[in-house]
């Protein structure tokens, strides 16, 4: 009777909608489930001592949410990922990155789905029910979910907020050239049939890593639901196996490739001949015809009205779509209208692939800005605050053309603290470039990248636990869990990742913090894999990045330690000084006995320990060698460099600590 009140009434308030949610809320959280006495468990598959392994990373993978089309593959690329940059790493020299081992899958039971319950069931049921009555009454929440963007004449940094906290943050430099997701006539340079690999030439300082395997025919994400076409192209383009790539794209001939992953360190773009070009709601897939919905929209009756709406596409011969997360709930006619101005854009983008000579970028991805209104401009989003006015102006089109409605929630910054200090993101980006970061709890983390990895420790720092300890360890790893998935996206952090967490000896605990990280993954925009707590502690996952670190875009090495972070103390200057003094002055010649001088210049804090603390030892080698020792401080030489002159001739007879990085 209650259900069939919801349908018959028209004047809903608020009020109501908060009993209603407060209804469901309670039921679900009733067990239904009648439990007169412990009883033992019986695991699947009898009484045995063989634990049966689970591959937790293929439900991961699938259930990421949210994010730019370039960052979530549209193309499977998992079973040949690690092929793929294996040689990649060969081709440009560098050790091979070990990369967390995923389980055998052999293992896993296909499409099996762990169990949430009867409560998780009725609780998913009923705020789908309290979402319908809230659209129909139409009960907005306040959203606090914010897009701040600050515009300048030689960057654009764009963060997102929620409830006064940063979530996201991007940094794009205007005179730097958008390469990611751009589409280029390349040309072929060399082939390595050993790597399966051709070198291509776009134009840039570095030929693009192209592999095989991005070059063969290939099915789309397991992310997306495949969807059927009413009508085919009569004309299949001819499959291409590796074996014929050599004689299909010889040295010297053109191809169309987009680049999937930008110059990172000594590597060179890595693109692939898979082309996909993301509007609002669809994105479009030239030269395939496949055809698919993100698996993020859940609703079934939703998905099959996407899938009809497919259907109903015009879309041209050997092209297909996909419907991203956005096309959720939308209109037919706004997919229409995407796709339209999609198939235009790609007829312009074949237009300049006949005009121009390879190299040459044919289809550049739009800047920060366009693509911040195009893939985070949601409705839960409750404001975009912009401090520049051109910029202002644009954003106000840019959301106009997608919904006239959310143009009031674009609004400019006019006031004379900068946008950034104003909404309390400078201090929260401090923490971004911080090795350390701090806890609520007292507890912190600490980041340190190196070549090979990125390794993540938990500490409890000043958080004092109570008598159970291991609630205390629990509550600080679950805070930290949090922490670490926030600051791996805020610094953009990629390749392989251990998180050593503080040692809980409850496997309970252990599986809790798992969960923690793989639900604070789910947000992320690039691809991540992660596996268990592993008996020693430690948890490994990978994140795949497309791009520098923020870290690296912000920050240059230091001169001084050339990224070390270290230097050589004043004491250890001071022993290799007079350890070269003392060669020098044995390998003297005979007629260089007398009257023999020598000159040192030094950096000064190298200068204040030999003229203070070591002072009798210098003197001591004058006496045993009869020279004569002088200095001079340089404060333009570094604390690790030194050189000898002859004091009569002035000659330089030693120069140690020549730096390379510091010119």
């Amino acid at each position: 009777m209650f259900i069939d009140g919801i349908g018959a009434s028209t004047k809903y308030t608020a009020a109501s909608t908060i009993n209603l949610e407060r209804y469901f809320v309670s039921m679900s959280n009733k067990s239904f489930s009648k439990r007169s006495k412990p009883k033992s468990y019986r695991p699947p598959g009898g009484m045995k001592r063989e634990l049966v392994k689970r591959d937790m990373s293929g439900d991961d993978r699938e259930s990421m949410v949210g994010g730019r089309i370039i960052d979530e593959p549209v193309f499977a690329e998992n079973r040949h990922e690690k092929t793929i940059d294996k040689a990649e790493n060969e081709a440009y020299g560098e050790s091979p990155v070990t990369k967390a081992e995923t389980p055998s899958p052999k293992t896993k039971q296909k499409n099996k789905k762990e169990s949430k319950g009867i409560g998780s069931a009725l609780k998913k049921a009923a705020s789908k029910v309290i979402d319908k009555v809230k659209k129909f009454v139409g009960v907005k929440e306040p959203s606090d979910k914010e897009i701040i963007i600050n515009a300048e004449s030689l960057e654009t940094r764009v963060a997102v907020v929620e409830k006064g906290k940063l979530e996201e943050f991007t940094i794009e430099r205007t005179n730097e050239e958008r390469i990611v997701a751009s589409i280029y006539k390349g040309k072929v340079r060399n082939l390595e049939n050993r790597l399966e690999a051709a070198f291509v030439d776009i134009g840039i300082e570095k030929n693009a890593f192209l592999h095989y395997w991005d070059i063969t025919p290939i099915n789309l994400d397991g992310r997306y639901e495949v969807v059927e076409r009413k009508k085919k192209s009569r004309e299949k383009p001819r499959s291409i196996s590796r074996k014929d790539i050599p004689k299909k794209y010889p040295v010297g001939s053109n191809i169309v490739i987009q680049v999937t992953k930008g110059p990172i360190g000594t590597k060179g773009p890595r693109v692939t001949t898979h082309l996909a070009i993301p509007g609002r709601y669809v994105v479009i897939l030239p030269n395939t015809e496949q055809c698919g919905i993100s698996k993020k929209i859940e609703d079934r009756q939703e998905r099959a009205r996407l899938r009809n709406i497919i259907r109903d596409l015009d879309i041209p011969d050997n092209m297909g779509i996909i419907i991203r997360t956005a096309g959720e709930g939308q209109k037919a006619r706004y997919f229409v209208r995407d796709l339209a101005m999609l198939v235009k854009e790609w007829n312009r983008v074949k237009n300049r692939l006949d005009k121009e000579p390879a190299p040459a970028c044919i289809f550049r991805e739009p800047d920060l800005i366009e693509r911040t209104v195009r893939d985070f401009l949601t409705d839960d989003v409750g404001k975009i605050i912009i401090d520049d006015a051109k910029a202002h102006e644009r954003v106000q089109e840019l959301v106009g053309g997608i919904s006239k409605r959310s143009k009031d929630k674009v609004q400019l910054h006019r006031e004379a603290k900068p946008i950034f200090d104003q909404h309390n993101i400078t201090r929260q980006l401090e923490t971004t470039f911080s090795r350390k970061v701090y806890l609520k709890s007292g507890g912190c983390i600490i980041i340190d990248e190196t070549e090979a990895l990125v390794a993540i420790d938990v500490n409890t720092g000043g958080h004092k636990g109570g008598k159970d300890q291991s609630s205390t360890i629990l509550k600080v790893n679950i805070e930290a869990a949090d922490e670490i998935c926030r600051q791996l996206r805020l610094r953009n952090i990629g390749g392989l990742i251990v998180l050593d967490f503080i040692d809980m000896k409850s496997g309970r605990d252990r599986q809790e913090v798992y969960r923690r990280v793989r639900d604070g993954l789910r947000r992320d925009k690039a691809k991540t894999h992660i596996l268990p707590i592993s008996q020693l502690g430690l948890m490994e996952m990978t994140r795949q990045r497309h791009s520098e670190s923020v870290q690296s875009t912000v920050y240059d090495d230091c001169t001084n330690c050339a990224g070390r972070g270290r230097i050589k103390s004043a004491i250890t200057m001071s022993v290799e000084i007079q350890r070269k003094l003392d060669e020098l002055l044995k390998r003297r010649k005979s007629d260089e006995m007398e009257d023999f001088q020598l000159r040192l210049v030094v950096n000064p804090m190298v200068l204040d320990r030999l003229r203070k603390e070591d002072e009798d030892l210098i003197i001591n080698m004058e006496k045993k060698y009869l020279v004569k020792i002088s200095f001079r401080a340089d404060p333009e030489l570094h604390a690790e460099q030194f050189k000898i002159y002859n004091g009569v001739t002035d000659k330089e007879m030693l120069s140690e600590g020549e730096r390379e990085d510091a010119n």
